[in-house]
């Protein structure tokens, strides 16, 4: 015997609370389907009995009736004990989550304990610019190839360049006829036209009546 009395009994766990709410939703359930069954039984009976017997159709029906509001009350407790059920599950679910979220709180503690004071964050994100800064420095420094002119780079230079390249190779494709150097040149022609030895007569008889109105005139 306790001194302090009868010792408090601990709470069971959801896993149990569910376990038990199941099992007695199956005997419900059982007990739902075979009142289903009887309810069935006492419509035939009724059917059956008719207007010939109606004292049996009657308590046929009564019983019908009877098991009716039975078979509803337990829809309701099935109702109850599922509502019991969903509220344990997100309980249970909150439960967890919580638990998560605790845990994840004290590591994300424990990191900044790590880290320590906010200000030396700064310093070092402050040092690692710096040491970046420096790191693109040097890598500038080493890129450059010693003892190069760096006017030679300059763009107006190089464009003056390429006008020059482009030019040159313009007269060299205007020069270049496909023709050898050591070909004859074609001869000098030395005969008439053709056109022009027609038109001599034409202009022969024109000075000839030129002379002659000039004489006339005379």
């Amino acid at each position: 015997m306790h001194l302090f009395g009868k010792k408090k009994e601990a709470p069971p766990s959801t896993a149990e609370a569910i376990a038990k709410l199941d099992e007695t939703t199956h005997l419900l359930q059982k007990k739902s389907d075979f009142l289903e069954q009887k309810i069935q039984q006492e419509v035939l009976t009724a059917k059956k009995a008719g207007m010939k017997n109606k004292r049996a159709a009657l308590n046929a029906l009564l019983r019908k009736r009877r098991l009716e509001g039975q078979l509803n009350k337990i829809d309701g407790t099935l109702t109850t004990l599922e509502f019991q059920r969903e509220a344990l599950e997100n309980a249970s679910t909150n439960t967890e989550v919580l638990k998560n979220i605790g845990y994840a709180a004290k590591a994300l503690e424990g990191v900044h304990k790590e880290l320590g004071d906010v200000d030396k964050v700064h310093d070092l994100m402050d040092d690692i610019a710096e040491q970046q800064e420096i790191a693109n420095e040097i890598s500038v420094a080493i890129s450059a190839p010693m003892g190069f002119d760096t006017g030679m780079m300059d763009d107006e230079d190089l464009l003056a360049e390429l006008e020059a390249m482009e030019q040159e190779s313009l007269d060299e494709t205007l020069l270049d006829t496909g023709i050898p150097d050591d070909a004859p040149l074609p001869a000098v022609p030395t005969d008439t036209p053709a056109a022009a030895a027609a038109a001599a007569p034409t202009l022969e008889a024109d000075d000839e009546e030129m002379a002659a109105l000039q004489a006339w005139a005379t």
